[in-house]
């Protein structure tokens, strides 16, 4: 059924769910595969491994990044797992969807869906009857934020043995200072983009033991210099223009600054008259991004202090791939398709949807590095075939 499943996702049609999927392929009833996805007995997890293992071949390495991201389904009514009124960050508004967090391994411009988890709103966990019938599994019944199942997937995606360079996040994870230090706790270098608002000391900020005019002296010392926003940090630093690579319209460039910092994310603790502040944490990168549009954008990254700001830059910018992925995956393989209700149906789905997205990239390379050795014979063969056959 597997393999009928998958034929299904990447065969023509415009609708990817199972009863236009059966009505297209004469061997296979509808019953057949409404049972195999939705309530089948079969274990994923030897398909899971399979996926990662493929991804790994393909295009895992020390130079791969794996990036951590988001995806919103929009669903009417309130009955499949997982579904309520939130940001949907592909609408950039509020909408009733259905949210996974999305892990890509990528390699230059080729990227692989490894891991697609469905996030459960509190309005979910909190109640276990909803929980029950959408047949979610025990483990999964506590509320997880975002960043904690991204972290979950890191280390499953790792002990299946993938190879990678380095964690790329956009804001709505690289605000999470548990996400942050959990990746550094991982011994992993990572990327990850932050609201302008957040506060960072200089990197030389030392801890002193002010001198108290009365009173008992303190116990603990405190930062030498308050936190300011990243914003503040880079307005006087010098800006420079960054080619980062060639895209289809030529260079891709903006201009950027980038400055050491340590990241104001240690303990809180009450600093004279200012309340309780984040005492330095660990010393990072802060880089901040001018757009031609105007728009500007801050990041942290752990990456060495000797870093060029072109790698710098290189990192950030290699984010934008798992949006093609997402795209490609909803527009072309019917992920946002499936109509079932269930957790273990939709997760089923999203991985039939990874392993036909990850078959269809296998073939794409094997053309790229034939396509290298007999290009001449290719472009003849096509030149001779007229332009009706290419697609």
């Amino acid at each position: 059924m597997c393999p009928a499943y998958i034929a299904g996702l990447i065969g023509p049609g415009d609708r990817k769910s199972v009863q236009p999927m059966a009505a297209r392929d004469d061997g296979v009833s509808y019953d057949k595969l409404h049972h195999f996805i939705g309530s089948g007995v079969w274990d994923e997890a030897p398909l899971e491994m399979a996926l990662l293992a493929e991804a790994n071949r393909q295009v895992g390495g020390d130079d791969a990044w794996l990036i951590i991201d988001d995806t919103a389904l929009p669903k009417k009514g309130r009955h499949s797992v997982g579904v309520a009124p939130q940001y949907a960050s592909a609408l950039g508004k509020n909408a009733n969807c259905q949210t996974l967090v999305s892990l890509t391994l990528a390699s230059g411009e080729v990227p692989i869906m490894v891991g697609l988890r469905l996030f459960l709103p509190e309005s979910w966990t909190s109640d276990m009857a909803r929980l029950e019938r959408a047949g979610v599994p025990e483990d999964f019944r506590h509320y997880r934020t975002k960043p904690e199942i991204a972290l979950a997937e890191i280390d499953r995606v790792r002990a299946a043995g993938v190879r990678f360079g380095c964690v790329l996040a956009d804001a709505g994870y690289g605000l999470s200072a548990p996400f942050r230090q959990g990746l550094s706790k991982r011994g992993l270098a990572w990327a990850v983009g932050i609201p302008f608002k957040q506060k960072v000391y200089p990197a030389d900020v030392t801890m002193v033991f002010p001198v108290a005019g009365r009173g008992r002296p303190r116990k603990n010392p405190i930062p030498d210099i308050t936190s300011v926003s990243a914003k503040a940090m880079l307005e006087t630093m010098p800006w420079r223009k960054v080619n980062w690579r060639r895209g289809t319209k030529g260079q891709l460039s903006a201009c950027f600054a980038a400055v050491r910092v340590k990241v104001a994310d240690g303990p809180p603790q009450r600093i004279h008259d200012m309340g309780a502040q984040h005492l330095p944490g660990e010393e990072v990168w802060l880089v901040g991004e001018h757009r031609s549009t105007g728009e500007r954008k801050y990041y942290l990254t752990n990456l060495p202090a000797d870093t060029p700001i072109k790698q710098l830059a290189g990192a950030i910018k290699a984010r934008w791939i798992c949006e093609q992925a997402h795209q490609q995956l909803k527009e072309e393989l019917g992920l946002d398709h499936f109509e079932g209700r269930s957790w273990k149906g939709l997760h089923r789905h999203a991985l039939m949807s990874m392993i036909a997205f990850a078959f269809l990239q296998s073939l794409r390379l094997k053309q790229a590095k034939g396509g290298k050795k007999n290009r001449r014979t290719a472009a003849e063969a096509e030149l001779a075939s007229g332009p009706a056959s290419h697609h």
